[in-house]
């Protein structure tokens, strides 16, 4: 993983590592909760962007991603189910900037784009061929439209989808515990050390120019409304390009404190991503219990924990 950069010449280096112990501390702690949550196995951790001048929440040059604090096995498989989507749109969008595909080509049902498909705005049904509304008009969640995605990066490239997930993103990454078997939309399987890769890569961008991140992660076709899954209907309901975006929802999976720019997804399978830009923090859990009441409980409040743990009172140095 990028790892910090070094600072300016006349740091005050003994301040800014007491400050870095506090915070790596405060997120310990934020992350503990996630032992007592109802789940056998669960790994979380929390990454944050740092700028050259050494503190988060800027765009300062030079800077790297550091690894705030971790909980549970960092090489235990778990199914992502569909936290999936993410990285099969982000080997899209690569297959897009290496000029395989566009955003505006045609796929999907009639009128629909690459765009449409990525952003569950193809109208599209959740499985399943039917068609339930006019592209761009509703916001319909849809495996099906993430799997037409798929088919259309490996027609259009010659080479099987995940294979190209593992070329495209897997393997520059160093993802080596990733594996997609079966359907695009919910088939990876991975460990809490690839998905840290990944939401590195989703603070400071490599693999994909950081326009195209920001693209992806800002509201495509706004204005859309429909159901977020689990958490009922959304007026809007914000998706970018393979990205969920928080918005203004209620309920909602991340905190109430995470900015309405926070962006990521959660699955079915129990674990969520998500990249809070503001903030300059990603949150990653994993675990082996499936969506549920439960989930609908804990989650927000390890997120709000987290959020709360990179504000530094007053007396405390800054970093």
């Amino acid at each position: 993983m990028p790892v910090r950069a070094s600072g300016r010449q006349g740091r005050d280096w003994r301040n800014e590592a007491a400050a870095g112990e506090i915070r790596t501390v405060r997120y310990v702690d934020a992350l503990e909760q996630v032992t007592r949550w109802p789940v056998d196995t669960v790994a979380a951790c929390v990454l944050r962007r740092e700028t050259a001048g050494g503190r988060g929440g800027g765009d300062g040059d030079g800077g790297g991603v550091r690894e705030l604090g971790r909980v549970g096995p960092a090489d235990h498989p778990f199914r992502l189910a569909s936290v999936s989507k993410p990285l099969a749109a982000y080997a899209a969008l690569i297959a897009v900037e290496e000029g395989a595909i566009g955003l505006d080509d045609p796929a999907g049902p009639p009128s629909s784009t690459v765009a449409h498909l990525l952003a569950h705005a193809s109208g599209l049904e959740f499985s399943g061929d039917r068609v339930f509304a006019a592209p761009g008009t509703r916001r319909i969640y849809s495996n099906t439209g993430i799997e037409r995605l798929g088919a259309v990066v490996a027609e259009a490239t010659g080479i099987a989808f995940a294979d190209y997930l593992a070329e495209a993103v897997f393997a520059p990454l160093g993802m080596t515990g990733a594996r997609l078997v079966g359907s695009p939309a919910h088939g990876v399987t991975a460990t809490l050390d690839d998905l840290r890769r990944f939401a590195a890569e989703l603070l400071a961008p490599t693999l994909l120019s950081p326009e195209m991140v920001a693209t992806a992660t800002s509201v495509a076709f706004a204005g859309l409304s429909g159901v977020l899954p689990g958490f009922g209907r959304q007026d809007p309901n914000d998706w970018g390009l393979g990205f969920e975006i928080r918005g203004h929802k209620q309920p909602h999976w991340t905190g109430h404190t995470n900015a309405p720019q926070t962006f990521g997804h959660f699955g079915q399978a129990g674990s969520f991503l998500w990249v809070d830009p503001v903030a300059q923090l990603s949150c990653i859990t994993l675990c082996d219990r499936d969506f549920g009441d439960w989930a609908r409980e804990v989650w927000p409040s390890l997120s709000d924990d987290v959020v709360a743990a990179g504000r530094l009172p007053a007396g405390d140095p800054a970093v």
